[in-house]
């Protein structure tokens, strides 16, 4: 508050000269006693250079550098704008409050076989193939379906040490002792032999028979139900024990393989539910659960491979078949959070437009969080309850810019210009001023 001293006019005789005395107005501010209270947060340069100091200097020409208080910052940060103006600028205010933020993505991707349903059909043993039942990939098997008869001298070993095996057994079937036992042990390990050898049930049942023969070529058959997907195997070639010569795949459950930008990777997690629309079928929908997010990014196009499991009943799904999925996740609870366009975002800060009063804003900088659903979730520099500024922002913070830059050069504004002189009244002068 201004404190006023009363004007005195006092004419000194008793000194024997005259002298007048006027008192101006003394703020209470300028009293040496309130200064002694303001402490200095800063130093600034005296010609509005960028160069602040801790402590008070002087500039290369000699001049001191100027105190700034608390009170000053915290005005020159305000931006003050007539209701007029505000009005015609189109100004919009919200007010911030916690809200649980829920976010909707959508990826592409394509029908892919499910990794943990692909079998291989490689031989145990060596031999060639007499016949060839597939000779195409793509076509659906049953489990225990022909793929191929073989001829294998391996296969005719073990059938023969079955039989010999079965044939001892059966002489010391009426005699008891070690012999007896011994005999039972060595049949059932023949038998079991073959059947790692993939012999078949009905190939197991023949050699079983009374006066059973070994069998020339031996079925090597499906070990499960799906489609085949790669066939090496040709009619009468030679294969070695191990040679892969079919991979099957079993399709009553596939993986829709999306492609998830990396930064939308925090609202995907494993089991959840997935809604997918795939091209082929325009307008129906179909549902899944994600099963495996991959831990490799893709460098080129910066995406997650994310696999959700989804049934595929009536094989309606097509491997190679591309679709998008929609996912819609929840934050696990609520946060204070703005909306996207209060957001004034420079690239290296964040900025937020806070109104303090009737045409009254203060810019200030926010820690953002993650998005969703239209609004940031705010970690730093709002609190709840607070209004900020949602529609036209980016022009008054091109007023606020201004007002600094103007402050900063000492101007005060357009007010404080003298008005505009015209050439008569410019003319006029120069006139007088010849005729002095």
């Amino acid at each position: 508050m201004t404190r006023y001293l009363a004007l005195i006019l006092t004419f000194a005789l008793g000194a024997g000269t005259g002298m007048w005395f006027v008192s101006y107005p003394v703020r209470q501010g300028d009293c040496p006693a309130t200064q002694a209270e303001r402490k200095p947060l800063f130093y600034r340069h005296p010609m509005g250079a960028a160069d602040t100091s801790p402590t008070p200097k002087k500039d290369e020409m000699g001049m001191d550098y100027l105190p700034v208080y608390e009170d000053e910052l915290s005005a020159s940060r305000l931006v003050n704008i007539v209701p007029a103006k505000i009005q015609k600028l189109g100004v919009r205010t919200e007010k911030i409050e916690k809200r649980k933020l829920v976010r909707s993505l959508r990826a592409p991707g394509s029908i892919q076989v499910d990794e943990r349903r692909t079998y291989a059909v490689a031989s145990k043993y060596e031999g060639w193939i007499q016949r060839l039942y597939l000779n195409a990939t793509g076509i659906a098997v049953r489990r225990g379906q022909p793929l191929l008869d073989v001829y294998s001298p391996d296969l005719l070993a073990a059938q023969q040490e079955y039989l010999n095996a079965r044939q001892r057994l059966e002489t010391l079937k009426k005699r008891k002792g070690h012999a007896r036992v011994a005999a039972e042990r060595v049949a059932a390990n023949a038998l079991q032999l073959l059947r790692h050898l993939d012999v078949g049930p009905d190939q197991l049942q023949q050699l079983q028979a009374p006066n059973a023969v070994p069998l020339n070529e031996m079925p090597l058959l499906s070990p499960v139900d799906g489609v085949v997907l790669e066939k090496k195997a040709v009619e009468g070639m030679r294969f070695w024990r191990g040679d892969v010569l079919f991979r099957i795949a079993e399709l009553s459950k596939v993986w829709f393989v999306a492609d998830v930008f990396e930064q939308d990777l925090g609202w995907v997690r494993q089991g959840q539910a997935v809604l997918l629309q795939i091209n082929a079928y325009p307008g129906r929908e179909f549902r899944g659960r994600i099963d495996f997010i991959s831990p490799n990014l893709e460098p080129e196009t910066r995406t997650i491979k994310v696999n959700v499991e989804m049934p595929n009943d009536g094989g309606f799904l097509k491997l190679g078949m591309y679709g998008s999925a929609d996912l819609t996740a929840a934050a696990p609870s609520e946060s204070l959070a703005l909306p996207e366009s209060a957001v004034i975002d420079s690239g290296t800060r964040q900025v937020v437009l806070i109104r303090k009063g009737e045409g009254v804003f203060e810019p200030r900088n926010v820690k953002l969080g993650r998005r969703a659903g239209g609004y940031f979730e705010v970690q730093e520099g709002v609190a709840a309850g607070e209004t900020v500024v949602t529609h036209a922002n980016f022009l008054i913070d091109a007023e606020s810019n201004l007002k600094a830059a103007l402050d900063g050069m000492g101007v005060a504004g357009d007010r404080d210009k003298p008005a505009p002189v015209s050439k008569a009244e410019n003319a006029t002068s120069e006139n007088r001023s010849e005729r002095r």
